[in-house]
């Protein structure tokens, strides 16, 4: 399959065209974000382990029946995946307080969460991904009601693979985005699972394994993306 146009540029991903209409090649890069895009910096190394992370994940979630728009990786920086038509909500899943949730509330970091929650972000960097309901989604056409009850399905099913998955490594899966998209109709998991988008800690320690590392400044992100990835048995070389 032949990549061709540069189609869209994200925060930390480039995306390109093929010569086939379902499928782009998406390239991941070492430019890592925060804040929504006010903190830009280039780590080593980080687009390769992504990229790896993302496909060993993704292959696993498929695995259990999970539909992912992951087809294969091309390169150490590039894989292969379907062309979805997005939906423009984050379905983010919370097993233990932390992050903003810990802001709004005022409860307690790391605080287990029963049952897990379930959150809906607008994804609009200009009004900072808001937080959203699911009125809003149906009012304002972002998704049907059959789309928005797959997605959550679908992101309860990710969280029961994921939770074992992390915890045969010894870390707990903090919290997660997911991002949805339609293929020929059929609801699909698309964008990326890295610890660009969770939260992983340390189930002995509490160390903080995820990109949280990046935002308050604790250095160290990227040979902590590749130790999670060591434990999960994520071949990078």
């Amino acid at each position: 399959m032949e990549k061709r146009d540069l189609l869209y540029t994200g925060k930390a991903k480039s995306v390109y065209t093929t010569d086939d209409a379902d499928h782009v090649v998406i390239l991941y890069r070492n430019d890592t974000s925060a804040f929504d895009g006010k903190r830009i910096e280039q780590l080593e190394r980080k687009g390769m382990v992504n990229n790896k992370f993302n496909a060993f994940i993704m292959d696993k979630l498929g695995a259990a029946g999970i539909p992912v728009h992951h087809e294969k990786l091309l390169s150490d920086t590039e894989s292969l995946v379907k062309k979805l038509t997005m939906i423009p909500v984050e379905c983010v899943v919370r097993n233990f307080a932390a992050g903003s949730l810990v802001r709004r509330l005022g409860v307690e970091e790391g605080r287990e969460l029963n049952p897990p929650t379930f959150e809906l972000f607008l994804k609009n960097d200009a009004l900072g991904d808001p937080m959203v309901n699911e009125y809003h989604v149906r009012s304002f056409g972002w998704a049907t009601d059959a789309q928005l009850a797959r997605m959550k399905e679908l992101s309860f099913k990710v969280n029961d693979v994921l939770k074992q998955l992390f915890d045969a490594g010894n870390m707990l899966l903090v919290d997660f985005k997911l991002e949805f998209g339609l293929f020929h109709g059929e609801i699909v998991l698309g964008d990326e699972f890295s610890p660009d988008g969770c939260r992983l800690w340390d189930k002995d320690t509490r160390n903080k394994l995820d990109k949280d590392r990046f935002r308050q400044g604790l250095g160290g992100v990227v040979e902590a993306y590749e130790e999670v990835s060591h434990r999960l048995g994520v071949k990078l070389d």
